[in-house]
């Protein structure tokens, strides 16, 4: 399996393996310079499960030496210790029955696991690797862990890591990977998702020596969008972002692609599997293409029909969960579904807002946006955002409780710049001001403009109403351009 430089493990996928159990496999190997265990030997030793990890140094004369054996330490996320390392002088010491030893620590791995695990309910450790300041990605990380509750999807801790260089193959050291992989083993994780953008090539190489599912945040956020359509425009939009984001990805997905089809119903001779899923690919992308034109064009049509008729366009944008749906639902005494999670309403929501003034106009509940919301979900969600370019009015909802509201603000502010629509008017309103002292409501009112209101409370809406009647039919008695 090597040479005198470097052990070469085969494929071990087919080995058992799981949360309170070791792969069943001893690794035995020698050093011919009477080297310790190396870093490589122990990462191994963790990625890949093994029961033992040994080696037997060669004298001069070709005879066995001193042996080293290294094994896990079970619930060494709690100690920080990972492995523990044993020798002995040569093999007439070695009194050790390892197979008492390793039904052992499989018992202590059963025993130091998750206690609280759900059937059918993936756990998760999230990572998230910068180089900036550290802080900052620790906020982000409180994120991320939103993002994964929001998609049933069960937190067994976050870690941080701050590095100097990101690793082109990995991301991520070996030597950390070990550390992650042993905490996955531990806490029964089936994955790990990180608050990072992986290449292709690093989530393949990621779950080839973690042999755990590898997910960054544009798929976890891809999953939530997924699970959250529910008209036919919302799940071709999904669709075609999911196919969009794994284009790039097939040929890492599975090393079967590559393998000839030949036989009949090939296009050709030497067409790979691989070549057939990108085709595929492709062609379903191109139909879903002319799927969201049509759809496109029915939008057109209804908002040609709503210009004959001269009512005014109310556009709700907002950064997810600040509370958009249950402002229209105030607003407009409607029961769109709300919820505490992220992205709980995807498929925009238009209902009808009546003024004291007896006047009309049309208010549109849009999709939630997000920090660095991945550029496959912009250009899938192009027909519902187009909206917002018709819109009289855009109702900015910040959620004024959260400890980064200026931060939400300035990302919103950031789509709509790149929607083009920083000219269109538009009105903060600073939602779940019911959360904060009266005064702590009016300085950031004053620091950032706006109104205060709370959804839940309709005492706090009359005045909103007003400054949006204000607004609206003060531009639409503007001719426009």
């Amino acid at each position: 399996m090597g040479d005198s430089r470097r052990i070469r493990l085969p494929d071990l996928s087919d080995f058992r393996t799981g949360g309170s159990r070791l792969r069943g496999l001893r690794c035995i190997h020698t050093h011919l310079k009477k080297e310790s265990i190396s870093s490589d030997d122990l990462n191994d030793l963790v990625l890949m499960g093994l029961d033992l990890m040994v080696s037997i140094d060669v004298e001069e004369t070709g005879l066995p030496g001193a042996i080293s054996y290294a094994h896990i330490i079970p619930g060494s996320r709690n100690r920080g210790e990972i492995w523990t390392v044993n020798s002995v002088p040569d093999i007439g010491r070695l009194k050790v029955d390892f197979l008492e030893l390793v039904e052992a620590l499989e018992k202590e791995m059963a025993w130091t696991g998750p206690r609280h695990s759900t059937a059918g309910v993936e756990r998760a450790l999230l990572v998230g690797i910068t180089s900036g300041a550290k802080w900052r990605e620790e906020e982000a990380m409180e994120e991320l862990e939103e993002l994964a509750v929001s998609d049933n999807i069960q937190v067994a801790g976050k870690v941080v890591q701050h590095v100097k260089n990101i690793d082109p193959r990995f991301f991520i050291g070996r030597g950390k990977l070990g550390e992650l992989a042993s905490r996955c083993l531990y806490s029964g994780c089936t994955m790990i998702i990180f608050n990072n953008e992986l290449s292709p090539t690093q989530v393949k190489n990621l779950s080839d020596f973690t042999e755990l599912k590898i997910i960054d945040r544009s798929q976890l956020i891809l999953d939530i969008f997924a699970s959250r359509a529910v008209t036919r425009e919302g799940k071709i939009q999904v669709e075609l972002a999911q196919l969009k984001y794994m284009l790039p990805r097939l040929g890492e997905k599975n090393t079967a692609m590559s393998r000839l089809t030949g036989g009949i119903g090939g296009r050709g001779p030497g067409e790979t599997k691989l070549e057939m899923n990108r085709r595929r690919t492709r062609e379903r992308i191109s139909r879903l293409n002319a799927e969201l034109k049509e759809i496109r064009q029915q939008r057109e049509d209804r908002r040609r029909l709503r210009d004959l008729k001269g009512l005014p366009v109310i556009s709700i944008v907002g950064y997810t969960n600040a509370g958009k749906s249950t402002l229209l639902n105030a607003l407009t005494r409607s029961r769109v579904g709300t919820g505490a999670r992220l992205f709980e309403t995807l498929d925009p929501t238009s209902r009808r807002l009546r003024f004291p003034s007896e006047r009309e106009a049309v208010i549109t509940d849009t999709v939630g946006f997000i920090r660095d919301l991945p550029e496959s979900l912009m250009e899938a969600f192009a027909a519902t955002l187009e909206e917002l370019g018709d819109a009289d009015l855009l109702l900015h909802v910040a959620d004024a409780a959260s400890s980064r509201l200026e931060e939400r603000v300035e990302t919103v502010k950031g789509v709509l710049e790149r929607l083009g629509l920083l000219d269109t008017p538009s009105l903060l309103v600073l939602n779940k001001a019911d959360l904060l002292s009266a005064d702590e409501a009016e300085a950031i009112v004053l620091r950032l403009g706006g109104m205060a209101v709370s959804a839940l409370n309709p005492y706090t809406l009359p005045p909103l109403i007003e400054k949006i009647n204000e607004i609206i039919w003060l531009r639409s008695s503007s001719p426009k351009i």
